[in-house]
């Protein structure tokens, strides 16, 4: 009996010993739970700040739902106001060579591409020429494609000297890389 009773007296004290551990991880978790950044106003301000960025895109998508049938006014006039594919390359040309013209340079070589835009009835015509003057000239160039009642993408400029008029100081020739688009089928 006495035996017994140790062994009882064993058992309760593991288990009351386990009981107090456990009651310790818990009070360890408990502070660490407590003292953690994340209150619960903090999360509510995060969460209204989530709001307004939220409300601030819905309001802007509102905005362009309710714009969206000018824009697309808008947009098919300027590609009605597009010249004619017929009129391309020899309107294109020769507008070219007046605002060369007129910015004292000369069109040394002339290159065109033309490729179908999808679903839009539209040509995007590519142009590559190669120019020569001097830097005053190309940037009168430059200025006239920007003023053209055409509409022109400029997509690069590619400096190099001109070999053959190197005696000029100054000169240098320049390649041109533009975008125009043009009405398919007109």
């Amino acid at each position: 009996m006495h035996r017994d009773f140790t062994l009882r007296k064993r058992a309760i004290l593991v288990v009351l010993g386990l009981l107090i551990a456990g009651d310790i991880g818990l009070a360890v978790y408990s502070w660490q739970l407590s003292s953690s950044p994340h209150t619960p106003q903090k999360e509510f301000d995060a969460q209204t700040v989530k709001l307004g960025i939220l409300k601030n895109d819905i309001k802007s998508a509102q905005y362009i739902r309710d714009n969206m049938p000018a824009t697309r006014k808008d947009c098919e006039k300027f590609e009605q106001s597009l010249p004619a594919e017929s009129t391309s390359s020899s309107s294109i040309t020769a507008e070219l060579d007046e605002v060369a013209k007129k910015a004292d340079l000369q069109i040394v070589n002339l290159a065109f591409k033309q490729k179908e835009v999808p679903n839009r009835g539209m040509i995007e015509e590519t142009i590559e020429a190669t120019v020569s003057g001097d830097y005053g000239s190309v940037v009168r160039f430059v200025n006239g494609l920007q003023r053209s009642q055409r509409f022109y993408v400029l997509d690069g400029l590619a400096l190099g000297t001109d070999a053959r008029a190197q005696a000029a100081s100054g000169s240098v020739r320049v390649g041109v890389h533009i975008r125009t688009y043009l009405r398919e089928g007109a």
